[in-house]
């Protein structure tokens, strides 16, 4: 991966600091075998049943994955970002099985991607890789635990509380999406969703119109999110 300015250099080491330093026999196979890719909004970048034959690392930019069931309900297990990769295809690149779920962009994504042989070779060969991809590992374990307890213990209106508290705060009180979107986010019916809302609004808490709920009760909708 040529860059005769470093300006790629410098972007993968704020993504990812731990290959600036420690051994530069990592930062040079690193560089030798990446291979820089740029995607636009709404590109599936692995289909479930998919063979995966890269490891991608994510330089800006949001992707989801999730499962979808028969009847098209969707869960997200969780989120990549700026300095992660995806467990899920490391697993299934380290025991050569199929991809269970579905990788889409949310946003533009600026990545680089790693041969799968490449990546294999690189967890017996560098420290440094080994330690990056078990802490990845333990984290997005950690993510997929929480999404089953709040699955399985949960009330769904405390987590549509919650999913709009934490959304709210990142946008000044207007929460822009749809009841589908939510839906999708947490594993439920859209009907689920609609009549939640509908209670919420009824309340006083959320004003509802196409495509936007608007925050008029952050205090009661962060007592409501706390409920079990």
């Amino acid at each position: 991966m040529q860059d005769p300015d470093n300006r790629l250099e410098e972007t993968v080491f704020r993504a990812f600091p731990f290959l600036r330093g420690g051994d530069p026999a990592v930062r040079r196979d690193f560089f030798d075998h990446a291979v820089r890719v740029q995607l636009p909004p709404g590109q599936f970048i692995c289909m479930e049943g998919d063979q995966c034959a890269t490891l991608p690392l994510v330089l800006s930019g949001q992707a989801r994955v999730y499962k979808s069931g028969e009847q098209g309900r969707e869960i997200t297990l969780y989120r990549l970002e700026s300095g992660e990769s995806c467990i899920l295809t490391a697993s299934c690149i380290l025991a050569a099985h199929a991809f269970p779920a579905f990788a889409v962009t949310e946003t533009e994504v600026d990545a680089v991607v790693i041969p799968s042989a490449v990546f294999r070779g690189w967890l017996t060969k560098h420290e440094a890789w080994q330690t990056y991809v078990f802490g990845l590992l333990w984290q997005r374990l950690a993510n997929v635990i929480a999404v089953v307890e709040e699955v399985t213990f949960r009330r769904m209106d405390a987590r549509i509380a919650a999913f709009l508290v934490a959304r709210a705060e990142l946008s000044e009180g207007i929460v822009k999406t749809t009841h589908d979107a939510i839906a999708d986010e947490l594993g439920t019916a859209r009907e689920v969703v609609s009549r939640i809302l509908k209670d919420f609004e009824h309340d006083g808490w959320v004003s509802l119109s196409r495509g936007a709920i608007r925050i008029i009760d952050l205090k009661e909708l962060g007592r409501k999110a706390r409920t079990h």
